[in-house]
């Protein structure tokens, strides 16, 4: 991989794992972003999940919700409040790894899917770089929740770089 300096935009995603930190912490150790473009920056991206996709639940299934077919106002608005305050500490915790760096950092939250919402970003972005880290989910589990870098590192146009966890040896 090149790393001399041609990148001009490198996302890196981020979920508040220890192995999406590791791996923004790799990309700042690793990756040097091109000196001729004022705009080179590194895009420290979080997607937080929507509201309904969150709650996995239906208001049906919450005691005295109501019927399944309708929306419970207060309900969706604290676990929106709720999400926003998880996605502000992994904000925060992101902020203090690349606060003392000499380099441009972007920070975007984005609400959706993680592995549709990254490749849109990444698209949108036209990112040269898409910088992952990898949960290790066992086999069965990763059969049925599917992997969010697997998908990206099939659907994105850019290079894709897999930061595992520690200690991981698998595939």
């Amino acid at each position: 991989m090149d790393t001399s300096g041609s990148l001009t935009c490198v996302v890196v995603a981020v979920d508040g794992s220890e192995v999406s930190m590791e791996a923004l912490r790799w990309a700042l150790d690793n990756l040097k972003l091109s000196s001729s473009s004022s705009e080179s920056s590194f895009v420290v991206l979080h997607v937080q999940p929507s509201p309904s996709v969150a709650a996995g639940v239906s208001p049906g299934t919450i005691p005295f919700g109501g019927p399944s077919g309708l929306e419970v106002p207060a309900f969706t608005a604290a676990i929106e409040q709720h999400h926003k305050r998880i996605t502000e500490t992994i904000m925060d915790h992101a902020r203090l790894i690349f606060a003392d760096r000499s380099v441009n950092v972007k920070t975007q939250v984005v609400v959706g899917d993680p592995k549709y919402k990254i490749c849109e970003t990444v698209e949108s972005l036209h990112a040269d770089l898409l910088v992952i880290g990898s949960r290790a989910h066992g086999r069965i589990k990763r059969m049925f929740l599917g992997s969010v870098s697997n998908y990206c590192s099939n659907h994105v146009h850019c290079p894709v770089v897999i930061i595992k966890p520690k200690g991981d040896s698998s595939e």
